[in-house]
């Protein structure tokens, strides 16, 4: 039995869901033969999959033909989407795939598709699709599906979805890139380029505006003696970010921009404080959302100090991070303050994040699914 990986989402992308699914894959073959199955890419070879996310070639990647209209999007945010996603499930049309193989989809579109050639058709899904009709309707062509928060499974159940059919399994890590890293924090630093002298206050990832990054660029006029790194960011979002940081006149600010995955750890240990600044404005942040960062600053032994939503709550609590009220910078600038001076309480809390964080493993994280689906029965 083969278990294919079908999604229609371009790879290698600098976006987390990229991570989640290599990883996700590479787990997987562990166990069994997988093969990912990803549209297309142009000037992209398929092997450039394993060099972008540093990873061996433990599962094999198969690229389908699509028509990609992204370059003409102007004729309309969902039209090029569409005839992307209805041409990569197609292409999947005409795949040689066993009744007993498992399918495990990215995507919904295809499964009407993917339900021709296989039964034991399972779906990872991020998001309810309420307001796209033809998508609510097609998810039930799935066996079951995996989501990532407690709450977008209590959704799932609301438009009828059994409840034993769904299973939450929350994001994960590669704690091994961090447990791997012997050098100190003045070390790491001296390689980073970054002060000795200062203390660092580090947020890594997008900076979308539900990721909550500028409440806090606002924060750090507060605290001149603290350097405030921001790792990571699409380009278009980074330039907004440095406009704001010369009309702020900050001179504590430092936009690193985007780096390499495998570098990530470098720099959250490099820090003193991290923090979660997710927005509650939005549902996706409140809700809906299993930030990568989340378990990787779990990981990294630094403090954390997160937005007090739902979302954020279903992993962190009071023993291993410190709250804040979400979209509010004057708690969050508090809260800074508060874990600089208690240095010691919260080098304990960072322990026991790092404790936690152990069972949010990537090959953990596929172990529940693989139970889920029954893959070994």
């Amino acid at each position: 039995m083969k278990l294919y990986y079908v999604s229609c989402l371009s790879l290698p992308t600098n976006k987390a869901f990229g991570i989640t699914i290599t990883e996700t894959c590479k787990n997987f073959a562990n166990k069994m033969d997988v093969i990912l199955l990803i549209p297309k890419k142009k000037g992209v070879k398929k092997d450039d999959l394993f060099e972008f996310y540093n990873t061996d070639k433990t599962f094999e990647v198969k690229t389908l033909n699509v028509l990609d209209l992204y370059e003409y999007r102007f004729l309309g945010s969902k039209i090029p989407l569409i005839i992307k996603n209805v041409t990569f499930s197609l292409s999947l049309l005409f795949l040689r795939i066993k009744k007993c193989d498992l399918i495990y989809a990215r995507d919904v579109f295809s499964l009407p598709f993917l339900w021709f050639k296989s039964r034991k058709l399972f779906l990872e899904i991020h998001y309810l699709p309420k307001k796209d009709k033809i998508l609510f309707f097609l998810i039930f062509f799935a066996k079951k599906i995996i989501v990532i928060t407690n709450f977008l499974k209590q959704d799932f159940i609301k438009i009828g979805y059994k409840a034993d059919k769904i299973l939450v399994a929350p994001d994960g890590v590669d704690i091994d890139e961090f447990e791997k890293i012997k050098e100190t924090k003045e070390d790491l630093r001296k390689k980073l380029n970054l002060p000795i002298d200062k203390k660092i206050v580090l947020y890594s990832g997008h900076l979308y505006s539900w990721k909550g990054a500028d409440l806090l660029l606002k924060v750090a006029n507060n605290f001149q003696n603290i350097l405030f790194v921001f790792v990571g960011g699409m380009e278009q979002d980074i330039k907004k970010f440095k406009s704001e940081i010369l009309d702020l006149k900050l001179k504590n600010v430092l936009m690193i921009g985007y780096r390499p995955h495998n570098e990530i750890p470098l720099y959250l240990k490099s820090a003193d404080i991290l923090v979660l600044p997710n927005s509650g404005k939005e549902k996706i942040s409140k809700y809906y959302t299993s930030p990568l960062k989340l378990f990787e600053y779990m990981a990294s032994g630094v403090p954390i100090i997160a937005s007090n939503l739902p979302s954020i709550k279903e992993i962190l609590n009071k023993n291993n991070a410190i709250f804040f009220n979400a979209d509010d910078s004057k708690d969050l600038a508090e809260k800074i303050k508060f874990v600089l001076k208690n240095k010691e309480f919260f080098d304990k809390i960072a322990k026991q994040a790092l404790y936690d964080v152990e069972q949010y493993t990537w090959e953990n994280r596929v172990k529940k699914i693989a139970e889920f689906v029954k893959l070994y029965s």
